[in-house]
């Protein structure tokens, strides 16, 4: 006899795993917590096989629960461009993005397109997240994003198109002791305080890993929530800050700032744009694609971000 799977319990195995949480995955299911639990125990017992380990601080997926959301994230997407394929005759019927940036594409290059691009979608929705380059291209390849931004330029055999570049710069007060080198290393900033992106920001994260790798800690004075508020304090003797050299441009032009290059050879990256595959994405999803490739044509070359 033919298993037979449900969407709803798809959808929700993949909010769990997405939430680790089955509380949340039932919220973002809009289904009750007995509900979603008994589901979950219907499901196992069809399947013959556990999909969560419980515990009180929560739930994990089993190796049986990873391999179903797997399956279940590629089938929910399938229908997902089959949906944004009849788009334009099924009114009512909307279509959802998926996309994975890192900081600089998030803060400096992602909003201005997508906010063209919504205008004219006004049937297509946006889930938007912010993560380290690598978790990006992961994201992609597993399904959990449609279109990744990322300084990788290859790997887990995705499609990668050349989008733009970025530079990481070192910002201080015009007045700070290290405002009168040409460069500096990294390594060189770490005696000092820091102002920073918010702890779960992707470029926060990097330069943690940076300053470990250098051996070394770095010295967080303030988180922020954007580079412009990050300038701010570095203006005001704060501290100082590693920002991409696009914004940082924008805030030399009213704020006593220095912007001094790295010399360290991550400070310059390329981003690219990574998917499975364009010609299987969602005509809408396509559209998107080719939205964010014009806009990056039609500007001078920017700089590069981790």
């Amino acid at each position: 006899m033919p298993m037979r799977f449900d969407l709803t319990d798809m959808q929700l195995m993949v909010n769990v795993a997405s939430a680790m949480s089955l509380t949340k995955g039932a919220e973002y299911s809009f289904l009750s917590l007995p509900a979603a639990s008994n589901r979950v125990k219907n499901l196992e017992s069809a399947l013959g096989t556990a999909l969560l380990y419980r515990s009180s601080q929560g739930v994990t997926l089993t190796p049986s629960g990873e391999a179903f959301v797997r399956h279940a994230r590629i089938v929910l997407r399938q229908l997902e461009h089959l949906r944004g394929d009849l788009q334009e005759y099924a009114a009512g019927v909307k279509g959802v993005v998926r996309i994975c940036a890192n900081t600089t594409a998030m803060n400096e290059f992602v909003p201005a397109a997508l906010e063209r691009y919504l205008v004219d979608h006004p049937d297509v929705n946006i889930e938007l997240r912010e993560r380290l380059s690598y978790q990006v291209v992961k994201a992609v390849a597993e399904g959990a994003a449609d279109i990744g931004i990322t300084a990788q330029d290859s790997g887990a055999s995705l499609e990668f198109l050349p989008y733009r570049s970025d530079r990481l710069i070192l910002v201080t007060h015009a007045a700070h002791p290290l405002a009168s080198a040409k460069t500096h290393a990294f390594a060189d900033t770490l005696d000092y305080d820091h102002v920073c992106l918010f702890e779960s920001s992707a470029i926060h994260s990097f330069l943690l890993k940076a300053a470990e790798d250098s051996g070394r800690l770095l010295r967080v004075r303030v988180e922020v929530g954007n580079f412009e508020t990050s300038c701010r304090l570095i203006a005001a003797q704060v501290g100082i800050g590693v920002v991409p050299e696009s914004a940082a441009r924008r805030y030399e032009q009213v704020m006593p700032l220095k912007l001094i290059p790295l010399t360290d050879a991550w400070a310059l990256r390329r981003l690219h744009i990574c998917v499975q595959s364009v010609d299987r994405l969602p005509a809408f999803a396509q559209e998107l694609v080719t939205q964010l490739l014009q806009d990056a044509a039609a500007e001078s070359p920017a700089q590069g971000l981790p």
